[in-house]
């Protein structure tokens, strides 16, 4: 489904990342985990066109997307919930969620596309018709992830979804990130904490200073001293 080869990607004049390589399936959830600086959201932002690679290739469905423009890979189907949860506040929770399905054609009729976002997090259905501006930060994380959803993607970029939630939030996020990968979406998600890092996980990547440095199962993360002083900052 996606697979990325030897990426090399420049910010000003800094090298971010190094010739990384990864991989994501239908139906999988690959995590990439590094700490703040890594590299992990400078990997979505040029996966989907904010960014252009120095070097490498970016395969998303065969069909080669690296430099392509943001809107175009959007409308191949790759739906992207960043960090900061952009929320627009001016537009209610429905409004939020409803905005993909105007700007990209899909088989699947909107007000489908609709119900799945709000089966996906059914809390969001109560709160409808609230503003953006009032929602919650895990609400708001709920939106942006939903309203990815309603791009109807085959692919889903994750960007640290459980940075700064309360703990009585995370579940629920989790269980929805789980409901959707049952669904067959592949999913590629970032975090900086691997303690974060759902059970149901097929593999991770560890990203530090640009450079892949690992690859496998988190049980088998978890188990390498060396990576596990890499992510807590102790390296």
């Amino acid at each position: 489904m996606l697979a990325i080869h030897d990426l090399v990607v420049d910010i000003q004049s800094s090298r971010i990342l190094r010739g990384i390589s990864l991989t994501v399936d239908a139906g999988e959830l690959v995590c990439l985990i590094g700490r703040n600086g890594a590299g992990k959201s400078t990997s979505f932002r040029t996966i989907m066109g904010f960014l252009r690679p120095v070097s490498g290739n970016i395969e998303y469905l065969g069909k080669q997307i690296g430099g392509m423009r943001t809107d175009r890979i959007a409308q191949l189907g790759v739906g992207y919930a960043p960090e900061e949860s952009e929320v627009y506040g001016d537009l209610s929770v429905a409004e939020n969620i409803e905005l993909p399905t105007w700007t990209r054609r899909s088989s699947r009729p909107a007000q489908e596309r609709i119900a799945l976002a709000y089966q996906i997090f059914p809390k969001l259905k109560q709160y409808a018709s609230r503003g953006g501006m009032q929602l919650s930060g895990g609400e708001r994380k709920m939106v942006s992830i939903a309203r990815a959803l309603a791009l109807d993607p085959e692919l889903l970029l994750l960007d640290e979804p459980f940075e700064g939630l309360s703990p009585a939030i995370i579940p629920t996020i989790s269980e929805g990130v789980a409901s959707i990968r049952k669904l067959g979406h592949g999913i590629l998600m970032a975090e900086s904490n691997i303690h974060h890092i759902p059970d149901y996980a097929d593999r991770l990547y560890v990203l530090e200073r640009g450079e892949i440095i690992f690859a496998g199962t988190p049980g088998a993360a978890k188990a390498d001293p060396a990576v596990m002083r890499v992510i807590s900052g102790a390296a």
